[in-house]
């Protein structure tokens, strides 16, 4: 007890009723045993106990007793003033500690527990600003110094060829965003920039704190949205096509230039938007890598090294895939047409599936057709089976009853065509059950009786579990071990599946349009020879 050390001060209590009290006996047990804790009452204690052994009779104080008595000296009397010390235990009915409590009552007593009203307040700084933490003032400072070396003799402002430097050395973001910036500011669309309306938008307006992928959601998204609908891409993907020196060949062919840019915004919102609404949050900007991907396309000339959503080429394959199937060219393609997507590479239990959409609903208003977007989701799913967003579209596909598993009659259901194409061509079939064992052990579920989509997506095989089920060419391939997808696969390791893909592909669609060319450069030189003989 002599070890224990309270403060007293700070053992504060509210005023309190007698009646209250009473009502409450937890909190006056609670009240006694730390009044019993503090060292004072340690020594009082002692000092009654040696008091009675000594044979010393002992200075009680009831309730009706006089000042004079408070006078002993007592350690009792020295902690609790005359009238209001706390009784003994009773000798008779009169000294009862009920009827005591009720006549003394808490509030006279002149306990070490100061009774206060003041509460202390602790003050919390502000952890959350809604429009994002106000700049440091040194910070502050030297953005406006820089801010007015730029403007400098610009009374009436910068134009936005001028703005461009402003958006890469104040704002630092792409500098496809210049014009998208501009807009921002120059709300009166007066074709200039204004250094006190700029300082207002970057930097009262807390824009120079923020993260890149906050202020480039900022800049993007509508003032009363909270969210980024596809429209909202299209003006950066404008000022990138007119200035960005890899797709200035582009510039002549503006249907061109608006498919291209359709499918990087096909692409991004195929890859972050989880959700598939097609609302982009900031959130799914900030989990993507859409911000990397954009810096990248900004310092590289070449836009075909720029893998993520950017690279013509993977454009260029895409569109031309989507060419061959649409035989009538009208922008839309039906089962018949996906069908015959890769040789015949699909079987028809699978394409109905994606033509109910099942895993997508399409965004075409032709019932029973697929425009482009359509295709878009549909040959990035295919072609990269690595993918998360392609896990989740053929596990649906595969997932019959929507249950959320799949057992092994649906696998089966899916199989069976393959093994029914195999026997047409003449290849040695596997059986279900060797398949279904095999399945098992490149997924390796954590339950023997069915496959989830996370068992899926903790597999590095999991895309083969889909070809074997529905892609004849790719099970071949997988069955054979390609030497040439190995080689490949070697050769350029933090590649995706599609990387890999997109790059055969544009080979392969060069090399036939090259051979188209020289035939009809060689009819026209037959063409010219036959004229001069005449």
């Amino acid at each position: 007890m002599e070890s224990l050390t309270l403060d007293i001060e700070l053992l504060q209590l509210p005023e309190t009723s007698p009646m209250s009290m009473k009502s409450n006996q937890d909190f006056v047990k609670k009240l006694f045993d730390q009044w019993l804790a503090l060292p004072e009452t340690n020594r009082l204690v002692a000092s009654l106990v040696n008091d009675v052994k000594s044979g010393v009779a002992l200075n009680v104080v009831s309730g009706g007793s006089s000042a004079a008595n408070s006078g002993s000296n007592s350690p009792l009397a020295s902690m609790f003033p005359a009238r209001n010390g706390p009784p003994l235990s009773p000798r008779n009915s009169t000294g009862s500690p009920r009827i005591t409590r009720q006549r003394t009552g808490l509030s006279n007593l002149s306990s070490p527990l100061k009774v206060v009203s003041d509460h202390v307040k602790e003050l919390i700084p502000q952890f959350y600003f809604e429009d994002g933490r106000p700049p440091p003032n040194d910070l502050k400072e030297q953005c406006i110094a820089k801010i007015n070396t730029l403007f400098h003799g610009h009374d009436d402002g910068l134009q936005l060829q001028e703005f461009k430097l402003v958006t890469s050395e104040i704002c630092k973001v792409p500098s496809f965003f210049s014009n998208s910036i501009f807009k921002k500011v120059d709300t009166n669309n007066t074709g200039f920039v204004k250094r006190e309306a700029f300082i207002d938008y970057w930097v009262k307006g807390n824009m120079l704190t923020k993260e890149v992928a906050t202020q480039i959601f900022t800049i993007l998204k509508q003032p009363d949205k909270k969210y980024l609908v596809q429209d909202d891409f299209k003006p950066v993907l404008q000022e990138l096509l007119a200035t960005h020196p890899g797709l200035e060949f582009l510039q002549g062919t503006p249907e061109f230039q608006d498919r291209y840019a359709e499918t990087v915004i096909y692409r991004i919102y195929y890859y972050i938007n989880r959700s598939g609404n097609g609302q982009l949050t900031l959130r799914e900007l900030k989990r993507g890598n859409l911000v990397d991907a954009m810096q990248h396309a900004d310092e590289e000339e070449d836009i075909n090294k720029v893998l993520r959503y950017f690279s013509y080429e993977h454009f260029y394959v895409i569109y031309c895939k989507f060419w061959e199937l649409d035989t009538d060219h009208d922008f839309l393609i039906d089962k018949e047409n996906l069908i015959r997507y890769s040789n015949h590479a699909l079987t028809y239990r699978i394409v109905d599936r994606i033509f109910s959409q099942v895993p997508r609903k399409f965004t075409s208003k032709t019932e029973g057709k697929m425009c482009y977007e359509d295709f878009v989701y549909f040959i990035l799913a295919e072609e990269d089976k690595s993918s998360e967003p392609s896990l989740e579209y053929w596990f649906k596909c595969i997932d019959l009853d929507a249950n959320g598993v799949l057992t092994r009659n649906e696998l089966q259901f899916f199989y069976e065509e393959q093994l029914h194409r195999m026997e047409c061509m003449a290849q040695e079939a596997v059986l279900f059950e060797d398949i279904l064992c095999q399945l098992f052990d490149m997924v390796k579920p954590e339950d023997e009786g069915y496959i989830c989509l996370n068992d899926l997506k903790g597999s590095k095989l999991s895309g083969n579990v889909f070809n074997i089920l529905f892609n004849l060419n790719k099970f071949m391939a997988f069955e054979t071990r390609d030497p040439f997808l190995i080689r490949q696969e070697r050769a350029n390791p933090t590649w995706t599946e599609w990387d890999r893909f997109a790059h055969r592909e544009y080979i392969r669609l060069s090399m036939e349009e090259d051979v188209e060319d020289a035939s009809n450069g060689s009819a026209e030189a037959w063409d010219d020879s036959l004229e001069v003989s005449f």
